[in-house]
């Protein structure tokens, strides 16, 4: 049984496979729709010991749940044609779904009792609706585009607003290595924003994936995430706050823990394009290279309370200043894993990508380049 997982309204099916075998072929060929709490029980190692007549059985006939592609089900759109003189089954039609939530939707493709096996060409086009901000997305992704455009433009001022204080910093000569950093991770961030808008806004006219752009983009965003978290440490260490230089035995750490980072931020991706079973796992991080970039940014955080620390121990009268930085980037390395466990446990599957993106992601970097331009 081949499968397909889909989180769309509407379904445009448009198949065709050739008739080269045995009649008892056709009659067994079929596309399946299951619902998103129906196919647990068929989709898994856990169900791997059933039979294909079991996975079937799990659908509800009734609910026009199972497309027989054979002529003898008029309404399955199947017709015979010839190609190169051989006599296929071209097989057309669309379904259209209501309830009450949003679900997902899983295809699957079976021939329980022909010894042929599956042999299909098709083509699907699944849709929410007709509306440009709605038609090609899962009800998952609904509102990412439009919140991304808007923090795309809300990332711009500020960094005009940074560029502006860079250029006074410049003036008095105080423009140091960590504002720097600031601006390469704001640049990175406005780059990740601009490419993820292009890239959604592709999707929203064709409805095609191009992960080319996809992966261009979060490339910016690890590099934004990964100079930040550098800064927050060299900082929390007092580099160009208390100290012009870090030791050589603080910079070795630095760099075994930024290149750890970076290995992990890799393996991501590599998880993400090679292993990653969207039949499985419905968000990302809900998985052991996303659980382990959690992990890492938590280590950051007490790595970054040490540095403060010590940096307080050493010059106390820093403390008006740092106080108020620990307490603002605690919340940056926390709020992240918190809310994301909680969403993950509490919220529906649905809503957990949008939340995700817009609550935390967008929130979260947004909110970290305001208070450290305006803290400076």
């Amino acid at each position: 049984m081949s499968t397909n997982k889909e989180k769309y309204a509407n379904l445009f099916i448009f198949l065709s496979f050739p008739q080269t075998y045995d009649m008892g072929y056709e009659a067994h060929q079929r596309v399946l729709l299951y619902f998103d709490d129906q196919w647990p029980n068929v989709y898994g190692k856990k169900t791997s010991s059933k039979s294909c007549p079991e996975k079937e059985s799990v659908l509800k006939p009734e609910n026009n749940q199972v497309i027989n592609l054979t002529t003898r089900y008029a309404w399955s759109g199947c017709r015979i044609e010839k190609d190169n003189g051989v006599d296929i089954y071209n097989c057309s039609g669309s379904r259209s779904f209501k309830s009450a939530r949003e679900r997902w939707w899983f295809i699957a493709v079976s021939n329980c009792n022909s010894k042929y096996g599956l042999f299909l060409e098709y083509d699907i086009t699944m849709t929410n609706g007709n509306g440009l901000f709605s038609k090609h997305f899962s009800a998952d992704e609904f509102y990412i585009l439009e919140t991304n455009m808007g923090f795309l433009i809300a990332h711009w001022m500020i960094l005009l607003l940074s560029t502006y204080v860079a250029l006074r910093l410049k003036a008095r000569q105080l423009f140091h290595t960590t504002y720097k950093m600031y601006m390469v991770s704001l640049v990175c961030e406005v780059l990740f924003l601009f490419i993820t808008c292009i890239y959604l806004g592709k999707y929203a006219n064709d409805g095609l994936e191009n992960r080319g752009i996809k992966t261009f983009g979060r490339i910016f965003e690890s590099l934004s995430t990964l100079l930040f978290l550098l800064m927050l440490i060299l900082m929390g260490k007092g580099y160009t706050i208390t100290r012009g230089r870090i030791s050589q035995w603080g910079t070795i750490k630095i760099a075994v823990f930024m290149t750890i980072y970076v290995f992990v931020y890799v393996g991501l991706f590599i998880y993400q394009t090679q292993v990653f079973d969207p039949g499985l796992v419905l968000y990302l991080y809900e998985s052991p290279a996303g659980y382990g970039l959690i992990g890492l940014r938590l280590v950051g955080w007490i790595w970054f309370c040490y540095a403060i620390f010590f940096t307080l121990k050493h010059y106390p009268e820093k403390s008006r200043f740092y106080y108020p930085f620990f307490i603002f980037y605690t919340l940056w390395f926390w709020l992240f894993p918190v809310t994301f466990f909680t969403m993950t446990w509490a919220a529906e599957p649905w809503i957990r990508p949008f939340a995700i993106n817009f609550a935390l992601r967008l929130q979260i970097a947004f909110l970290s380049f305001v208070f450290l331009v305006s803290y400076l």
